[in-house]
């Protein structure tokens, strides 16, 4: 917001500052935010992710929109340029205007005026800059017309340069001339600037030149970027100069863009001109069709300024208003200009001291009183650092200065001076933020969103430090509910510290999470997540255009945790509201907010565990710190993990970025690892009540298990757990104690008696007391007894159907061979079984789905499926032979599925698994065989035999016999050493012989190149029997030692398959299972008893037993947590971390307290300084006193100053502000310096000459008059005296009162003077009368109540509300009073919202009513000689009576635009300031809170 007028000649060489009033950063999570948002923006680039393209598009689009300005009729200037050109009084030479510009018949012998002969025509000047001979960065840039539409800048910065709407823009001013700052304070703010750029996503607006301050920033951004620190995130650095003050801007001439142009810096010949700084990012060179005129930037900047501040910029829920702030360096009068009216339209500035001129002037006065900054001590002040110009300072000049510097120390909240080394200050960025915070407590808000404002302000820039420093503070005591909007913008935008920040502050996700919240948080997923691609699919699915639903949420996580799981979240009823987006918003205005986050009764019946929502919602985007904080505060943490390991690598395989995969496998295993170390916990605790938790059905997980989870994720470290291994072996041996020995069981099998003895242990005392019946159940439906009852089984299946087959097999079946039938037939309906088994309700075809993707049930199958092959075969006298050999096959392939039966067994089952990784080895390596084998094979044959026609020998030469050639097998005639035509047959006419090779018919010697056979059997053997042998071998020996090494997880995991399926097989083995099945058949078809669902490995808990689980769970993980935490400070590398962080502490205290130790002497200067102006009011005071007395006589006692113009004004009302300082009681808004809805400017005027008693000699006010329609009812208009000298002053004037609340006023040349002192204007403004004007106020107030009809307080002290009137278009109300008619009671604005019935009423409500105050009001209509007087009355309704009801219902805004309302009575409440002293007064009246 600072104005680069740099000015090379005479004393203007600052720049100014002109902003138009703003509301700053109004801050809300509403619905219709404004085309913002930068992930809007950021869609929009994608579409420009072609170079060329983009390129083509913005040199179509920017002539379209952006203009330049061109002279158009040469005038001769009487001035020369600097080469001792003739030029036009545009500055620019002949040459440099069009033929038509010259001869211009159309302005001939006119004068020349920018407004007439300057005209817009296309730029010609745009694109991507690079600084010849300075690296290779590249920039934006673009001349634009001075008359350019701010919108369409902004569109070109944000959509077409790709920039990101800002959190925050800081506008860095000062001198405009090089100058020279401390090593240390240059420093501190070139890494403070670059910070808080960085950090908050900030726009950095300067005048671009490569002088001044525009250097410094530009310096401070080149160090950033050659710095270690650098990131792809580039800081925005935008220029904003002058077209016609550039030198060298020729070469950014391109009328189709130049992508891109060449620009050379050239200080030395620059002249009077100024080059552009080549650190800067963006450049906009403002162009009035002039040349070497500086400042024509300004009004340009200033608009854009206003434009972006006003700008919502919307991210991760939360909307905010663009805040802005000024940062001074050095300058001079014009940058005084600058910080003036920054600080006039609200824009706080941070000024650094010690840089030089105005900003020490300022830093000097800052922590003055007011009454103390005085005019000479601003002369005295200016005095030394402008030397060589102080005496062309003319005493009106610093009279003006003067007036300025008093504003803007009278509004401390908005002026930040910046000391290194002072209070602590020792970074920039932090005193940046601090300034635009303390800017935003100073404004009128409630309280609550005041705070709020605040909050989301340093939730948007990110910076956690800051929101612990100055918002979570002594001062203000958040209630959890007022974080939740700020909570879900952070979780959304990815903020963990601050997440974690609100819950160090009391937040409770399980309070945060809502239905709306929970959808808001989804719809506002990361677009590149691939579960955001997984929901758009599920809505692309849906009929119509749905919004989205928790139920399709719950069915893309039900693909993700398996189908074993049920959804998480129940499908809508037909009642329930739903939203529609695509993108819902949260609006925090008021009562909206609360009534957002208000729960229902049933609020929380959509979901059984909040923090289980927003863990699972944080996992689907990768967001790992937001994750693991998340998942701390959650209770089910052992599922939870396992859960976030299961979901994690499910994405994983849909993640087309491989190291977003990589990250997301990483992060399984974390959690993986976080699973094991709660368990781990819990394990050497209590082992019994752990492996409850890997049974326990979680309802917060889709009833599942621990360890369905764990499978489901092949979690193998976790399974692999000792805990979880006790575990399966205890349902492995069943209600038997794992301490029996396996011969045990073994001897029980052969000698079923023996199991009813003392020989066997069980683990259930009642089993091993009781005898008989039960401990044979008990004994026989134990899975390992179960297993090795099979296995005998299997083995006498596997021995009867070898028998058959090489003893047995007669052409009518035997006894024998029908056995193996039905033994057969047991074994496929057990398949079946399986295959129909469907605990989880998944349905036929997922079931089918999941039986299959078992290899040995494929086994199985295959094998079945072959057996009836053979078996069809067998029973057809035709085909016996050919079904006996289908029957050899298939019974290789029940012997291998004797591998899977041994996969149980601790020595066998991990060599089998190395055998199956090997397989896929061999199936790898076959393919490089096949093509070696195929390739010399047919070569082989082509060269040997001649059109041999038989394919089965064709097949033996190319496959077969180059497969045996790698075994040693070498074909005898591959040379005529071995040749013998009795091998062969000549013709191919032998089927048992292989056709000849080519030789000579008389001599029957071949004749085909022995040489050539013998190179390709050679390299033949060569590539596979020593290359491809060993590279298998190598490929088995790698295999080898990658599995061995997990082989053991392995192992362990894949026991869990085999102990489940004979945990829930029948305990009869097969054929005898058939009868269990026929149980079964007759349950179901028969008596249609429905199933069970028993669900294996499964346990659910009573709610209370569960409960306390879960407690004991989460105390455990308390434990590990710390456990980690303390690890992680015992590493090496933290503890060197932590050294070094401790040691840069202590240099910084160490500098800390040298700084303050130098600037002690200047601490003590200050401090004498305020003890002789503490005297100075003293002896101020008893002279005063002694005086007043009679104690001595006027012409004795010394001259000073009056410390109030008057004995009856009221301090507060009078000034508009809080009376900080007892010295300046004297209007301040009366003296403003534009006078309200007018371009009237008033005399400037300091505060020790407001009094009309102080001499001010070059006092010279305007004369202003507004006039009106209603002439009759005011004063007689001008500055003439003769219509007002029938004005009786200090009397009654007819119906008019001009007596003064105050007392007698003074009358001069026929007007009344204001009693408080000078304004700087004359006449009576907008005021209807001369003198005083007298208003009524009325002060109606009422108790505030909550819901159930109680008093609301804050602390002791109740709490008020107050009837306020909003006018149309401003944004402060006002209380419901103002002028009255003649003859009227009650003022006009008070009708206009009051029902004419209800009129008299009020009047004698207000007759009752108690007066707060009488006297003068400062007004900015106020003048020299007319002004406001006002008596408030209070109109109090402490119960909720007849007559308050009454008034409710008579309140009605004749004005639509008009609107009245109760508003809590609050120190931030926005009214105007003096209605606001009035409202304090008659809180204090009934004790009430303000």
């Amino acid at each position: 917001m600072e104005f680069s007028a740099l000015m090379k000649t005479g004393s203007r060489q600052d720049e100014g500052f002109g902003v138009q009033p703003r509301r700053v950063a109004d801050l809300g999570l509403v619905p219709n935010l404004q085309r913002s948002s930068s992930s809007l923006y950021k869609n929009r680039r994608l579409h420009y992710a072609n170079s060329g393209e983009k390129q083509a598009n913005l040199s179509s689009w920017v002539p379209e929109n952006i203009k330049k300005k061109e002279c158009v009729y040469f005038v001769e200037s009487t001035k020369l340029s600097d080469a001792g050109k003739v030029v036009c009084e545009c500055g620019y030479a002949r040459e440099q205007h069009s033929e038509e510009a010259i001869r211009a018949p159309a302005f001939q012998d006119k004068q020349w005026d920018p407004k007439k002969h300057v005209q817009e025509v296309p730029t010609d000047a745009f694109g991507d800059i690079v600084f010849t001979g300075l690296g290779q960065k590249v920039g934006k840039y673009v001349r634009v017309s001075q008359d350019t539409p701010c919108s369409v800048i902004y569109q070109l910065m944000t959509q077409h340069w790709g920039l990101d709407v800002p959190n925050l823009l800081i506008s860095v001013t000062g001198g405009a001339k090089d100058f020279s700052m401390k090593p240390r304070l240059k420093s501190i703010f070139r890494r403070g600037l670059v910070k808080v750029a960085q950090t908050t996503g900030a726009w950095i607006i300067t005048g671009g030149s490569h002088t001044g301050v525009m250097k410094q920033v530009g310096e401070a951004v080149r160090d950033f970027s050659l710095s270690s620190s650098y990131s792809d995130k580039e800081v925005v650095a935008i220029g904003i100069a002058t077209w016609g003050a550039v030198h060298n801007r020729e070469g950014l001439i391109h009328p189709t863009g130049g992508f891109p142009a060449e620009y050379v810096v050239d200080e030395e010949g620059q002249g009077h001109l100024t080059c552009l700084d080549s650190n800067h990012s963006h450049f906009i060179l403002v162009d009035d069709g002039t040349h070497g005129h500086y400042g024509v930037e300004i009004p340009l900047r200033t608009r854009l300024e206003k434009f972006m501040s006003e700008q919502t910029k919307e991210g991760g829920g939360v909307a905010i208003q663009i805040p802005i702030v000024c940062v001074v360096l050095e300058g001079g009068p014009g940058t005084l200009q600058t910080i003036y009216h920054a600080i006039t339209h609200g824009t706080p500035c941070v000024v650094m001291a010690g840089s030089g001129r105005v900003a020490d002037v300022i830093a000097q006065v800052a922590d003055l009183p007011v009454s103390e900054v005085t005019i000479p001590l601003i002369r005295q002040k200016l005095a030394t650092p402008f030397q060589g110009m102080f005496e062309t300072f003319t005493e009106g000049r610093i009279v003006e200065w003067t007036k300025e510097i008093q504003d803007i120390v009278r509004r401390r909240q908005l002026l930040t001076i910046f000391r290194e080394g002072k209070d602590g200050q020792q970074d920039v960025d932090v005193a940046i933020l601090q300034a635009l915070l303390k800017a935003a407590r100073s404004r009128d808000h409630c309280g609550h969103e005041n705070w709020g404002h605040q909050l989301k302000l340093a939730v948007a820039w990110n910076r956690v430090d800051i929101a612990r420093s100055e918002i979570f503070t002594d001062e203000r005591r958040w209630k959890p509910s007022e974080l939740h909007p700020v909570m879900t913008a952070a979780l959304i935008s990815n903020k963990p510290e601050f997440v974690k920040l609100f819950l160090e502050h009391g937040l409770q996700l399980k309070d945060l999470v809502t239905r709306d919240t929970l959808l808001c948080l989804y719809e506002n997923l990361d677009a590149a997540c691939p579960f955001h691609a997984r929901l758009q699919k599920r809505l692309a699915e849906e009929p119509g255009a749905p919004a989205l639903r928790l139920d399709l949420v719950a069915q893309a996580l039900r693909e993700l945790l398996g189908d074993f799981s049920q959804p998480l979240y129940p499908r809508p009823h037909p009642g329930d509201r739903t939203l529609p987006g695509p993108h819902r918003k949260f609006h925090v205005q008021g009562a909206s907010l609360r009534a957002f986050y208000k729960r229902s009764p049933g609020a929380v019946t959509f979901t059984t565990d909040p923090v289980r929502d927003l863990l699972i919602w944080a996992i689907v985007q990768n967001r790992r710190e937001l994750a693991e904080i998340i998942w701390a505060q959650s209770q089910d943490c052992t599922a939870a993990a396992l859960a976030c390991s299961k979901i994690l690598k499910a994405l994983s395989k849909e993640e087309e970025d491989t190291d977003s995969s990589e990250a997301m496998l990483a992060l399984a295993d974390e959690y993986e690892q976080k699973a094991i170390g709660v368990f781990t916990e819990c394990y050497r605790k209590d082992e019994e009540r752990a492996q409850k938790l890997l049974t326990r059905v979680s309802e917060a997980w889709g009833r599942t298990t621990c360890l369905q989870l764990a499978l489901g994720a092949e979690d193998m470290k976790f399974v692999s757990h000792g805990g979880v291994q006790a575990f399966l072996t205890r349902v492995w041996w069943g209600q038997l104690s794992v301490d029996n020995g396996l011969w045990r069981v073994l001897l029980c099998m052969l000698l079923l008696p023996l199991s009813s003895t003392g020989l066997l242990s069980f683990r259930e005392k009642r089993l091993q007391a009781a005898w008989g019946l039960d401990r044979v159940r008990a004994f026989f439906n134990a899975p390992v007894v179960v297993f090795h009852l099979n296995i005998a089984s299997y083995f006498c299946f596997l021995c009867l159907f070898a028998y058959v087959l090489m003893v047995d097999f007669q052409p009518s079946p035997s006894w024998s061979e029908r056995l193996i039938y039905l033994w057969l037939f047991s074994l496929v309906c057990e398949e079946l079984r399986q295959l129909l088994y469907d605990p989880h309700g998944c349905g036929l075809r997922k079931v089918a789905l999941l039986y299959f993707s078992d290899f040995w049930n494929k086994l199985d199958v295959t094998a079945i499926l072959l057996f009836v092959a053979g078996l069809t075969c067998r029973l057809i006298p035709a085909l016996l032979y050919p079904g006996r050999v289908i029957l050899s096959v298939d019974f290789i392939m029940f012997c291998l599925r004797l591998m899977h039966i041994f996969t149980i067994s601790k020595t066998l089952g991990p060599k089998i698994i190395i055998v199956k990784r090997m397989m896929k080895d061999v199936f790898f390596f076959l393919f490089l065989l096949a093509v070696w084998v195929v390739s010399f094979g047919v070569a082989k044959q082509a060269i040997l035999i001649h059109n041999e026609s038989r394919v089965d020998w064709i097949f033996r030469g190319v496959v077969y016999q180059s497969y045996l050639t790698i075994f040693g097998q070498i074909p005898a005639y591959i040379d005529s050493v071995n040749f013998s035509l009795d091998q062969c047959s000549p013709n191919g006419t032998d089927p048992y012989k292989p056709k000849c090779p080519e030789s000579d018919a008389t001599r029957h010697r071949p004749i085909f190149p022995e040489w050539l056979t013998v190179i390709l059997l050679c390299l033949y053997l060569l590539f596979t029997n020593i290359l491809l042998l060993n590279l298998l071998i190598a490929m088995f020996n790698y295999t080898f030692q990658q599995v061995q090494e997990h082989t053991d997880q392995i192992w362990k995991f894949q026991r869990h398959d085999l102990i489940a399926e004979y945990q829930g097989r029948p305990p009869a083995p097969p054929p005898l299972i058939l009868l269990s099945h026929l149980h079964l058949f007759v349950r179901r078809v028969v008596l249609k008893i429905p199933a069970r669902r028993h669900q294996q490995l499964q346990n659910k808990l009573e709610k209370n037993e569960e409960a306390v689980l879960l407690s004991w769970e989460v105390c455990l993980k308390e434990l590990y947590l710390q456990g980690q935490q303390e690890r992680q400070r015992q590493r090496q590398e933290q503890r060197m971390q932590d050294i070094s962080s401790r040691l840069d502490s202590v240099l910084a205290l160490l500098e800390m307290d040298r700084l303050k130790q130098a600037g002690s002497a200047e601490q003590r200067l200050a401090s004498l300084e305020q003890q002789a102006a503490q005297m100075a009011s003293a002896l101020h005071w008893i002279v005063k006193t002694l005086r007043d007395s009679g104690l001595g006589s006027g012409e004795d006692a010394p001259t000073l100053a009056p410390q109030k113009a008057s004995e009856g004004q009221d301090a507060e009302l009078d000034g508009g502000q809080e009376a900080e300082d007892p010295g300046d009681t004297h209007h301040v808004n009366a003296r403003c310096p534009l006078y309200p809805n007018s371009t009237v400017v008033r005399f400037p005027v300091p505060n020790e000459k407001v009094p009309w008693e102080t001499e001010f000699l070059i006092y010279d006010p305007p004369f202003y008059t507004a006039g009106t329609k209603d002439e009759d009812l005011v004063d007689p208009v001008g500055d003439a005296l003769e219509p007002l000298s029938g004005i009786t002053y200090n009397a009654l004037d007819g119906a008019t009162d001009r007596r003064s609340l105050q007392g007698s006023y003074a009358v001069r040349d026929g007007l009344p003077l204001n009693p408080m002192g000078r304004t700087g204007l004359r006449g009576r403004g907008a005021l209807r009368r001369f003198g005083p004007n007298h208003t009524l106020q009325p002060v109606v107030t009422r108790r505030k109540r909550n819901q159930d009809g109680a008093v609301c307080r804050r602390g002791l002290r109740e709490v008020l509300e107050v009837l306020v009137v909003q006018p149309p278009h401003l944004e402060h109300g006002a209380l419901p009073g103002g002028s009255r008619e003649p003859g009227e009671t009650l003022p006009r604005r008070l009708k206009q919202v009051l029902r004419r019935e209800f009129w008299p009423s009020f009047e004698s409500l207000l007759q009752q009513g108690v007066e707060v105050y009488k006297g003068y009001v400062d007004d900015p209509r106020n003048t020299d000689n007319a002004w406001i007087e006002t008596v408030a009355v209070s109109v109090h309704f402490p119960e909720q009576s007849d007559a308050l009801r009454s008034l409710n219902s008579h309140l009605h805004a004749c004005d639509p635009e008009l609107s009245v309302r109760w508003q809590v009575v609050d120190k931030h409440i926005p009214l105007y300031a003096s209605h606001k002293a009035i409202l304090q007064k008659a809180a204090a009246l009934y004790g009430a809170d303000y």
